[in-house]
């Protein structure tokens, strides 16, 4: 895949005459009050100064006398298949069947523990840039500009160092400026060591070290040119090339550097040698036309210091991470671990919560282009999923694997969650929620339903009905509830399986009805009906299954997704259901956060401000961004104050708890998943000074609004495709008119 944006508005500028202009006009870097600052480099990879593209990546911090950049991309994998995921028992049934007779340890021994035993398929490092450093001693200050997304550092004795990922195309840029005549800081190339034999494991769930890879080591040469290449190969026939050229002038060092590899059309060498024909500063220039278009997409203003730059941070990190025509968000995205061993969870997607919530923030933060990175690789991998539903479930219709690899496939692991038989129906709705915040009917026909439609003739088919009419999975589970051992199989349909195949059915009847089709409505109508209703304990909070309540604490609420994401529970549909919501939340903090993961918190954010209860959803994610996240606010899963918010405190780095984060603050500010436009539904009580500009609402509409010193202050709403809509603050509602693509002011 390529990214999307290409580079616009650069003039080509011969190199030699670029590095001899004095300064560097063009590539101003601009302070902000969110910007990450630091007195210091970072001195692991993990709390490094990210920039990114959504398809390279690199991460600047120090390692001993050496800056360095470590350089990712993408579609750096090794797709081994998993023999295991093969042969006559590569069934559900015969998962069943076990199941049946008790003995799990064959299913446990060929779908799971290969997993963690085999070092691929996974996600795997590129190389990095060093620098020598040495004689320029500590930096005076490092900033990365989030309005520019540029890493700044500079030295006490002036130099200075502006380097970026360019928005648009697959290269980075550096400048270093006033260098001692003494001082030339040229990189090399470091390539990871795949040529060494290692069975050691990393530290906070890293994988295996990259020797049991088994790649010849890569080469790495000097083209006549000047130009340094570093080409390793993979896997089979694959191989990637990490490329870098610069030149020095005066006191001036300006270099590029690219990575490609064969699943792309891109070559390394030609990216550096285009992108130093063009420039630096032209670069710099069409760079920023996506960065300034990005920002200005949607804001928001917070009174609270620490959310407004954990805000400001993630959504940065999204337009880092995401384009239209990119892979969608792994674990870790452009980020891949510097440590010499493969990334946590082999840095792959996993669809059991990871690149869902990783793309929450899309949608209210009015970023449905970079959305479609997932959705469009969703949709192209559809004969993957079908093909998987086929040899696995031996059903017709469409799932998807709920752990994969970079083109679709099953990775395999705890079963019950990476094959799980509800994963795609957590999926279509992120088709489901770009239709509705886009309308766009035609991305409906073609796309939201036909998805859709796929995980519902699934769905129908695995449920079955059993002779008191109602319609059952046999065996059930809930992430990640007892792990895989035997018991993580539910006789009873769980609380997640029933409202996620609930909710399916209930937007296939919906998109079928606004397509015309009566004969398909009538269909997922009659299978939703068949359905049970979702089962409440004895405190009337939502359980994991019948007779088993939420009675541990646990990092994944995979009970209470009919509360959120999914809406099916809402306070807007009576006192009854908000006594659920009510007594559900109240059970997560009674049981407690022993073994919450950081991204918990920010679910829990989302689930209070759906509550209504903006000062519980403030507290949820400030103890998020405080505990929970390194300085470069990455997202590290264990509580690093050691303070008792979690037993977890270790640091393994994943991206979705950051994203979840942003979507919790725009939970607070905006909601509109009832129908209705609720302005500022769950903000803290003594927030009397805060606003949003551009945030997107369900039905193509985008709105602006402020509240000052305690009032409402001004409205404004643009329907991209007109209507009727109705808007509502602190209980009071209105139908508004709005004329398509017209601002409007709506007074209170």
């Amino acid at each position: 895949m390529r990214i999307l944006l290409s580079v616009i508005g650069a003039t080509a500028i011969a190199f030699q005459a670029l590095i001899s202009c004095t300064g560097s006009r063009n590539l101003q870097v601009h302070a902000g009050e969110s910007d990450l600052v630091f007195d210091s480099l970072a001195t692991r990879w993990d709390e490094a100064v990210p920039l990114g593209n959504a398809t390279v990546g690199a991460l600047v911090w120090r390692n001993g006398d050496r800056l360095r950049m470590s350089l990712d991309r993408t579609d750096l994998w090794d797709l081994r298949a998993s023999d295991s995921l093969s042969g006559p028992n590569y069934s559900f049934e015969w998962v069943k069947e076990h199941i049946r007779r008790g003995d799990y340890s064959p299913v446990q021994k060929k779908m799971d523990l290969p997993y963690d035993i085999e070092a691929a398929p996974s996600k795997i490092p590129g190389a990095a840039l060093e620098f020598d450093i040495a004689a320029l001693g500590k930096p005076r200050s490092v900033r990365l500009s989030l309005a520019d997304a540029a890493c700044e550092v500079i030295w006490p004795s002036g130099v200075r160092l502006v380097t970026f990922v360019h928005a648009g195309a697959p290269v980075g840029w550096y400048e270093f400026t006033n260098l001692p005549d003494s001082v030339l800081p040229a990189p090399v190339i470091v390539a990871p060591v795949y040529s060494v034999p290692n069975d050691s494991r990393g530290t906070d769930q890293s994988g295996a070290a990259l020797g049991r890879l088994g790649y010849e080591q890569g080469t790495i040469e000097r083209l006549d040119d000047g130009v340094e290449l570093y080409h390793q190969p993979g896997w089979s026939n694959f191989a990637y090339d990490v490329a870098s050229a610069s030149e020095r002038h005066g006191s001036t060092l300006r270099g590029a550097w690219s990575v490609t590899s064969t699943f792309t059309d891109n070559n390394a060498v030609d990216e550096v040698r285009k992108a130093m024909e063009r420039g630096m500063e032209a670069d710099f220039r069409s760079h920023l036309d996506y960065w300034n278009a990005f920002n200005t997409a949607s804001s928001v203003r917070l009174p609270d210091s620490l959310l407004q730059k954990q805000y400001d941070n993630e959504m940065y990190k999204l337009g880092s991470a995401s384009r239209a025509d990119s892979y969608p968000i792994s674990l870790q995205a452009v980020w891949t671990a510097d440590n010499g061993y493969l990334p946590p969870w082999k840095g792959d997607y996993h669809h059991d919560l990871n690149t869902q919530l990783s793309y929450w923030p899309v949608y209210a933060g009015n970023h449905l282009e970079e959305g479609l990175g997932y959705l469009n690789t969703l949709w192209k991998q559809r004969d993957v999923y079908k093909k998987y539903t086929r040899e696995y479930f031996g059903k017709e219709g469409m799932n998807v694997p709920g752990v994969v690899t970079l083109t679709g496939e099953p990775m395999g692991g705890w079963i019950q969650y990476s094959m799980s038989q509800v994963c795609g129906a957590w999926l279509a709705q992120h088709f489901h929620k770009h239709w509705r915040y886009s309308g766009d009917n035609e991305f409906l026909r073609s796309r939201a339903y036909p998805f859709t439609r796929d995980v519902a003739v699934f769905l129908e088919q695995q449920t079955e009905v059993a002779p008191d009419g109602m319609r059952r999975l046999e065996f059930s589970s809930s992430p990640e509830i007892n792990d895989n051992d035997i018991t993580a199989w539910f006789k009873d349909m769980t609380n997640y399986d029933l409202s996620l195949t609930r909710y399916l059915f209930g937007i296939a009847a919906e998109m079928a009805d606004s397509l015309g089709l009566s004969d398909d409505s009538r269909r997922w109508r009659a299978d939703l009906d068949q359905l049970p209703q979702l089962d409440l304990g004895d405190d009337g909070s939502l359980t994991f299954a019948p007779g088993y309540a939420y009675n541990v604490s646990h990092r994944h609420f995979s009970h209470a997704m009919a509360i959120h994401p999914l809406g099916l529970i809402d306070r807007s549909h009576g006192p009854e259901e908000a006594a659920i919501i009510e007594a559900t939340i109240a059970r997560l903090d009674s049981i407690g956060p022993d073994y919450w993961a950081g991204y918990s918190y920010a679910w829990l954010g989302n689930m209070k401000a759906r509550n209504a209860d903006g000062d519980g959803a403030a507290k949820a994610l400030s103890t998020f961004a405080r505990a929970f996240c390194l300085p470069n606010t990455f997202h590290v899963n264990g509580d690093q104050t050691a303070s008792g918010l979690s037993r977890f405190t270790y640091r393994p780095f994943t991206l979705e708890g950051n994203f979840a984060f942003a979507s919790g603050i725009q939970e607070m500010l905006l909601q509109s998943h009832t129908g209705v436009i609720s302005l500022f539904p769950a903000i803290p009580s003594d927030w009397t000074d805060v606003g949003f500009t551009r945030l997107r609402a369900e039905g193509a509409v985008l709105v602006s609004a402020d509240i000052k010193n305690g009032q409402l202050a001004d409205v404004r709403m643009l329907g991209e495709r007109g209507g009727r809509f109705k808007v509502a603050f602190r209980g009071d509602t209105h139908t508004v008119d709005l004329p398509a693509g017209k601002w409007t002011s709506v007074s209170f």
